[in-house]
């Protein structure tokens, strides 16, 4: 029964001639001539992927690039011990890296389009998971390399195990001088890179390859404790931004509670909504489409928070139109409908437009037949700066005349106009 379970999942079945697989690894590795020149072409095709957020372009440039080569290079060498294909595997690993570097750094500098893409974010922060990613899907490819018929895996880890994207983010974070950017796409890199180097490693000692040179054991220690070291140095950090993102979701998912229970299910149309993670306090931005809370509601609101487990955390209701910029309108809704930063717009200006509108037909057509010496007569408002701290807004005729001014009695129309229209303060302003 053992001896049909261990045929059932021995790797040795199918297996290619190993010298052709030695051969084939060593001829990927090197980055001269034609695979230089692909490198470059899958940089830049990955960049404008990332630039215009196309997920399609990605995966494209992804197929395309050749750095699988010197990693899985570099992990044949470790286990069986050719040095020599080491150095040579680092080496243009080194090379391929900085290139890819270099090139996606120009391209973004030059670029008009320096915005950071969801594409672009989603390679600035790895966790765990990618480990995971990286692990697997270079075991995948390892043992795909080793086979007879290679079958289809190889595309699929070529897009898994995403070397190309994280390396233009990285070059990103360079163009724009943002490190954040630049560290967090780099360890991303980096820990897809040694995680399939480590799946060569475990695979090729696996089917026990013959080593090219004998090592003592105490050397053979020092390797496997280099190793480890290498793997606890790269997997703890992700462990840590792995707990951080679980802390965030958990987080959202409790202001988003707070939120439905304290205000959408009042009745409140919420017109923008934003958490902040990085101060402290933590921040939760809101802003209302009509309701207005007063300071003591404000403060009850943000005692509510511990109610929902929400600690260390400032609740800001945004009630300022001065605050309310069109950056942070993004989506407003109103009795089902989705009311844009152009509809607000064209709102408030259609509210001012009221305060300076004056019904003014019959008004005109009665200042025609009591002064007829008046042409050309056109009404409107005028603001009045009093001080810097005020203003008021008055009445301002515009006319037109024939007679010189001694002839026009500007002083009964005045009063004619604050009976009226029941204004007491109206400008009368004779046009040339």
């Amino acid at each position: 029964m053992s001896n049909k379970f261990f045929d059932f999942i021995n790797l040795q079945n199918g297996e290619e001639k190993r010298d052709k697989v030695l051969d084939n690894v060593k001829s990927s590795i090197s980055f001269r001539g034609s695979n230089l020149w692909i490198l470059a072409c899958a940089i830049v095709i990955a960049s404008v992927g990332l630039n215009v957020n196309s997920t399609a372009v990605i995966i494209g440039a992804m197929l395309i690039s050749p750095l699988m080569g010197p990693i899985v290079g570099a992990g044949f060498a470790l286990a069986i011990y050719d040095f020599n294909l080491l150095k040579k595997s680092g080496k243009n690993l080194l090379i391929a890296t900085i290139v890819s570097l270099v090139i996606a750094a120009v391209y973004f500098f030059i670029s008009p389009f320096k915005e950071a893409q969801s594409e672009l974010l989603a390679r600035t922060s790895p966790t765990i998971y990618d480990v995971l990613i990286a692990l697997f899907g270079g075991l995948v490819g390892v043992i795909a390399l080793t086979r007879a018929e290679k079958g289809n895996p190889i595309p699929g880890v070529a897009i898994a195990t995403a070397l190309m994207p994280p390396l233009c983010t990285a070059g990103y974070g360079l163009a724009i001088g943002n490190f954040t950017y630049f560290f967090g796409a780099f360890y991303l890199y980096s820990i897809n890179c040694f995680f399939i180097c480590i799946s060569t490693f475990l695979i090729i000692k696996y089917l026990n390859y013959k080593p090219v040179t004998t090592l003592k054991t105490k050397q053979e220690k020092l390797i496997r404790y280099g190793i480890t070291s290498l793997i606890l140095i790269m997997i703890i950090p992700s462990f840590y931004l792995a707990y951080n993102l679980l802390q965030k979701n958990n987080y959202s998912k409790k202001v988003e509670q707070y939120i439905s229970k304290e205000f959408t299910n009042n009745g409140y149309t919420m017109i923008y909504k934003k958490t902040i993670f990085s101060t402290i306090p933590k921040k939760i931005e809101l802003a209302f489409l009509t309701k207005k809370f007063t300071p003591e509601e404000i403060k009850l609101l943000n005692q509510k928070l511990l109610e929902y487990d929400i600690t260390n955390t400032e609740l800001e209701i945004k009630q300022d139109t001065k605050d309310l910029k069109g950056e942070i309108l993004n989506e407003l809704t109103n009795q089902d409908k989705i009311l844009t930063e152009k509809d607000i717009l064209i709102n408030n200006l259609q509210k001012e437009l009221e305060e300076y509108k004056i019904d003014n037909t019959e008004t005109l057509k009665e200042i025609a037949i009591l002064f007829p010496e008046l042409k050309n007569v056109t009404m409107g408002k005028q603001i009045i700066n009093q001080n810097t701290d005020s203003s008021k807004l008055i009445t301002v005729i515009l006319y037109q005349s024939d007679s010189s001014d001694n002839k026009t009695d500007t002083e009964k129309i005045i009063r004619w106009l604050n009976q009226k229209l029941q204004e007491t303060e109206i400008k009368l302003v004779k046009q040339q």
